[in-house]
């Protein structure tokens, strides 16, 4: 089955250019708050009201810190908007064990109150800059906590992409790692067009973008359009 398509708008019009693109997971999120940064629940409620039944929208909780409570309490919030995805950036864990009791709060949080929103763990393929998790543990605590996908990004976006940190064989051990844990696997991290083939024949599930979907490839300033959103699909089908 060939990888779905995540595209990230931060508002309605942009979440519309997508789905008229061919994205298969709307991904509401604010990158104003960093990388995984949170939108408001307004507008993520404004975003599922003209997606499509077919398709399935995410919501991302930030970049969050050490502070399993409060990580919980983000991730049952998005749960009870209705979001098919909660996206956990584990920005602020140090360690396995700062992380796995994260993920853990945020899964329970979800399985107790009765929603069926799928929990994604977060690691950055950049966290040597920011002082965060190894991204290559991130399938090992997703699996443990229960959680439902494992990903890697990047933390800082200033230009560089996944593959300037982690090389193609660190990227497939870290899906291998994920599908062996039994956890669907979503990669982004500032990919470019070119990049679509590459995750693709590396078995990513899910691949996520949004400069790449942006006028001039500018996530912050440029918007999303739908035809720079078709060529990504067709690059991966």
């Amino acid at each position: 089955m060939r990888p779905r398509l995540l595209v990230s708008p931060v508002n309605r019009d942009e979440a519309l250019e997508a789905v008229e693109g061919g994205a298969h997971i709307i991904d509401v999120k604010n990158p104003e708050e960093g990388s995984l940064g949170a939108n408001f629940p307004w507008v993520i409620r404004e975003i599922m009201e003209v997606v499509p039944e077919d398709r399935e929208v995410s919501a991302t909780v930030g970049d969050v810190p050490y502070k399993p409570g409060t990580v919980a309490q983000a991730v049952l919030g998005v749960a009870a908007v209705g979001v098919d995805y909660a996206k956990v950036g584990l920005y602020g864990t140090k360690t396995e064990e700062e992380a796995l009791e994260v993920m853990r709060a945020c899964s329970r949080a979800v399985r107790e109150f009765g929603y069926d929103t799928r929990v994604v763990a977060a690691g950055y393929a950049d966290a040597h800059r920011v002082g965060s998790l190894d991204p290559m543990s991130v399938p090992e605590v997703a699996a443990e906590a229960e959680c439902d996908v494992a990903m890697v990004d990047t933390a800082v976006k200033d230009g560089k992409r996944l593959f300037d940190f982690l090389s193609e064989e660190e990227v497939g051990e870290f899906v291998d790692s994920a599908h062996e844990h039994g956890l669907e696997v979503a990669l982004a991290g500032s990919l470019r067009h070119e990049d679509m083939p590459i995750v693709r024949d590396l078995g990513a599930d899910i691949v996520g973008v949004r400069g790449a979907a942006c006028e001039r490839g500018d996530r912050d300033r440029g918007a999303i359009r739908s035809h720079l959103v078709r060529k990504l699909a067709e690059a991966l089908a």
